[in-house]
């Protein structure tokens, strides 16, 4: 597998206008779905070719172009003729390993950026790579792979909701982007609570399993900050961009909007990862102060019983005359002596506060 950003051999050379799909397959036929809506109108359908997009172009509605899966090259160049958009915009979106960005061209705008969702049977953290291309009445977006994400959007047009229904595309690539950030929001929060309960178990039980999930912990949030900090990059730019495909009148408070939740995820990733090196520290620092106290133990064990083994070892070396031996209490009085000597260092030692 290839990292992200990374090209394969076989890429090396490769024009930037040929389209060619970049990334894993994740299905085998492209899906096509068109919402179509104004203020009074709504058509929702899946479309079996992309001549039947083409009138669209300069219907006074908003369409809204999902396709699920990027990787037909067919599909992709019949787009690129049909709307006459460059072949290099196109190929920026069949490319699932590149960087958000943002572009504009003379007929569009281009957005991409790294979408995350929870999987639903497993829970595992799936991410891929998402692009918009904004024209003046349509918005197309490409996906890697079906999913609901998006489905809270689709029930506010199908609800007839006056701000989306009312709207250009340009709100409705808000609308978009800002499901893709509140779901990095859903995901660090998750993740966040997760860490936040190791800190119980650090003081409690610091075992080599609380240690495996720290660094499990570390690497999830890593993955997280990799995608989230140029998508706030991105975001950024986009809100100060002087566009005619975004109405800056209208949208200008929901794309700062949308810098405030970005700048929050990335900064909820920033102290997640400093809470996990303070834990990181505080298990450490458990540790030590354990290994501290047998350490203390055994020394105070050990102080005590090497005066008592020198009496002992006197007492039974092998000398025919050794004076104490043959008087009738000598066993007793060394037994006084040994216990009177492990209580007086016992006395000393709490005294100074050594146990």
């Amino acid at each position: 597998m290839v990292p992200p950003d990374l090209k394969e051999k076989n890429e090396i050379g490769m024009s930037p206008y040929q389209l060619h799909f970049r990334g894993e397959k994740k299905m085998d036929h492209v899906r096509v779905r068109l919402i179509d809506y104004g203020p009074e109108t709504l058509q929702e359908r899946e479309v079996a070719t992309v001549e039947e997009l083409v009138p669209l172009k300069d219907s006074p509605t908003v369409s809204w172009v999902n396709m699920d899966g990027v990787h037909d090259e067919a599909t992709m160049d019949a787009i690129a003729k049909g709307f006459g958009f460059e072949t290099l915009i196109l190929a920026d979106a069949m490319n699932t390993r590149s960087r958000p960005k943002i572009a504009e061209y003379a007929n569009c705008l281009f957005v991409s950026i790294k979408m995350m969702r929870e999987d639903e049977g497993s829970g595992a953290l799936r991410i891929e790579h998402l692009s918009m291309i904004v024209t003046e009445h349509m918005l197309f977006s490409f996906q890697e792979e079906p999913g609901d994400v998006f489905e809270p959007v689709r029930e506010r047009i199908r609800a007839a909701k006056k701000r989306i229904r009312s709207s250009g595309p340009d709100y409705l690539l808000f609308a978009l982007m800002d499901i893709v950030v509140d779901n990095y929001i859903y995901i660090i929060g998750k993740l966040g609570d997760k860490i936040e309960d190791l800190e119980d178990g650090l003081l409690e039980d610091p075992t080599k399993t609380v240690i495996e999930e720290i660094n499990a912990y570390k690497r999830e949030l890593n993955k997280l900050r990799k995608n989230i900090l140029p998508a706030k990059e991105m975001i950024l730019n986009l809100s100060k961009l002087d566009s005619e495909f975004v109405d800056d009148e209208k949208n200008a408070i929901h794309f700062r909007e949308l810098v405030d939740n970005i700048n929050q995820a990335a900064e909820s990733t920033g102290n997640y990862r400093d809470i996990l090196s303070d834990q990181l520290t505080i298990y450490h620092t458990t540790i030590s102060s354990k290994l501290n106290d047998i350490m203390k133990f055994l020394t105070v064990f050990s102080v005590i019983f090497i005066p008592l083994t020198f009496i002992a070892g006197i007492y039974g070396t092998n000398f025919d005359v050794v004076p104490e031996l043959h008087y009738a209490y000598s066993y007793y009085v060394m037994w006084g002596v040994m216990i009177a000597v492990a209580l007086g260092m016992l006395v000393y030692f709490k005294r100074n506060k050594w146990l």
